[in-house]
């Protein structure tokens, strides 16, 4: 079939470019500083000095970067036709961008997904989302993650990794709440092993913040 891609951002879209992508590339950084700590379990000796995160994010720029030229040749070499612009539906078998009207027999709505705060929550100053979160180039000494979902639980992970000292919140009674209860109780054995403290079926109600400090 002939095929017409459009696409405002990136060429990839979140999981690229500010989801999965990153995110997985911070775990292994992650795994990679734990297993470090662990050597002397398997005879070898090693010491973790610390955490550069400018090498970090510098890591994972590169696996986003590689696989963001590899994705735009691969739709180079399909001939498929790319434009950049938000696309508005006029019709059945019609998409609008930018006052010019591309026709197909059939039509893929892939809306994508963006950071959302929740009432109440403003993003700025020490509350961030995970898009900041991942431009992050410091590690925090204490984190608040406010939801205990799978991108909360990543970063989470990658923090406690890290050094950090973490605290999750979560609404539902469950960390993971969307998966199976026996996946989540297996998510929560392995934080409270790692000393991850989590409060589940804790609503938030407000948060406040100074120059050095938030509170929920």
């Amino acid at each position: 079939k002939k095929v017409a891609l459009i696409e405002e951002d990136k060429l990839g879209g979140t999981c690229l470019h500010r989801g999965c992508i990153p995110t997985k590339a911070l775990l292994h950084a992650a795994e990679v500083a734990d297993s470090t700590r662990e050597s002397a379990a398997f005879g070898v000796q090693a010491t973790l000095q610390g955490i550069d995160m400018p090498k970090v994010n510098s890591y994972k720029d590169g696996v986003v970067n590689r696989l963001y030229k590899g994705l735009q040749g691969l739709v180079k070499g399909r001939d498929i036709t790319y434009v950049t612009g938000t696309g508005k539906l006029v019709g059945r078998d019609a998409v609008e961008v930018a006052g010019q009207t591309y026709r197909g027999r059939a039509v893929v709505l892939g809306t994508g997904s963006y950071a959302r705060s929740l009432p109440g929550l403003e993003i700025g100053g020490r509350i961030i989302t995970s898009d900041q979160a991942l431009q992050m180039d410091w590690v925090p000494k204490t984190a608040i993650v406010l939801g205990g979902g799978v991108i909360g639980v990543e970063f989470a992970s990658v923090w406690t990794s890290f050094g950090t000292e973490v605290t999750i919140v979560e609404a539902l009674p469950h960390l993971v709440p969307a998966e199976d209860e026996a996946c989540s109780k297996a998510l929560e054995r392995a934080f409270r092993k790692r000393k991850i403290a989590f409060h589940t079926g804790v609503k938030f109600t407000s948060a406040t913040q100074d120059d050095s400090s938030v509170t929920i």
